[in-house]
């Protein structure tokens, strides 16, 4: 194996300026009318466990953009649990492991994200490609809990972005609105190791993402229908985000000094908290992401160190 020393790729992804928003801070959602209470499709499949919680700290410092998520800002940001299959742990464990963390100020959400990979691979270039047919990470995001308008956001090594948003979900008949961009997104991502070329054994790839609440303003509904997410604004200490991650593998074998797809081979999908399906957009499944204090997260990192030590002993 050759030691490739780990070097960084800053993409900065800002599309323009957002006018219009009307950033505002609500306590209580207002209820919805009666239209917005119609039933999904049923799901065909069961949970065999709730979705996974994390605590997001509140930023006592700038997020230095470098690929390093475990100093600074993010010292205080507790890893997530390791992925899982998209299905469950009925499912092999994946391969390489994949793990998260978050934090937060009044102007972002920022995640972080730890890739382990032995083979660097990704080929596709132009914004907006379907970038799940190379390796990827993606983001699921429904700022208001309602399981129906969200944000998907993907990313693959080479900092190409395919980013999207659904008013609702394509089991309710839905279509994906391509159109929409992720306004004023910042991103970079860390290779350690070498992309595409198949002579060595890569170690990893980080990703940093600065997402502004601004990006989560409402959108303009087709003629005839109500809007129900009513505003973008950053969140209240205590609120919580329903949100999930996933990452898309592919198998790939040498082609030459570079790599090709096993033919043949669906790829994997690992994901933070399972989905019971092979189908990310049922949001009901997805995890519960609560808005901390900086001061609360430490109360029970420290909290957590101890009883740690405890069960040691």
């Amino acid at each position: 194996m050759k030691h490739i020393a780990a070097f960084a790729l800053l993409v900065s992804f800002v599309a323009g300026c957002q006018k219009g928003v009307v950033i505002c801070r609500m306590t209580e959602r207002p209820k919805p009318p009666a239209p917005y209470l119609r039933q999904d499709p049923a799901l065909s499949t069961a949970a065999l466990y709730a979705p996974r919680h994390y605590s997001a700290p509140a930023c006592a410092s700038a997020i230095a953009f470098d690929g390093k998520l475990d100093e600074g800002a993010w010292s205080a940001a507790a890893w997530s649990e390791p992925f899982v299959d998209i299905e469950g742990p009925a499912r092999a464990t994946p391969r390489q492991q994949t793990r998260v963390k978050m934090t937060w100020d009044q102007a972002n959400l920022y995640i972080g994200a730890e890739l382990a990979e032995t083979d660097l691979w990704a080929t596709l270039k132009t914004h907006d490609e379907i970038v799940f047919q190379d390796n990827d990470f993606e983001v699921f995001i429904d700022p208001d809990g309602d399981t129906r308008e969200y944000y998907e956001i993907e990313v693959n090594a080479l900092g190409t972005i395919f980013d999207l948003y659904l008013p609702e979900t394509y089991r309710a008949g839905a279509k994906g609105n391509h159109g929409w961009t992720a306004k004023g997104m910042t991103f970079a991502i860390a290779l350690d190791g070498t992309l595409n070329d198949s002579s060595d054994v890569d170690r990893s790839w980080t990703i940093e993402m600065a997402l502004p609440w601004s990006m989560f303003a409402p959108i303009p509904p087709a003629a005839g229908t109500a809007t129900f997410q009513k505003c973008a604004r950053p969140p209240i200490i205590g609120d919580s985000w329903r949100i999930n991650f996933s990452r898309v593998q592919w198998m790939l074998e040498k082609q030459g000094a570079g790599y090709a797809k096993v033919a043949g081979k669906p790829e994997d999908n690992w994901t933070w908290t399972p989905q019971w399906i092979i189908d990310m957009h049922v949001p009901q499944w997805w995890g519960v992401v609560t808005f901390a204090s900086s001061q609360e997260q430490a109360k029970a990192n420290a909290k957590a160190q101890d009883s740690s030590k405890a069960r040691s002993k």
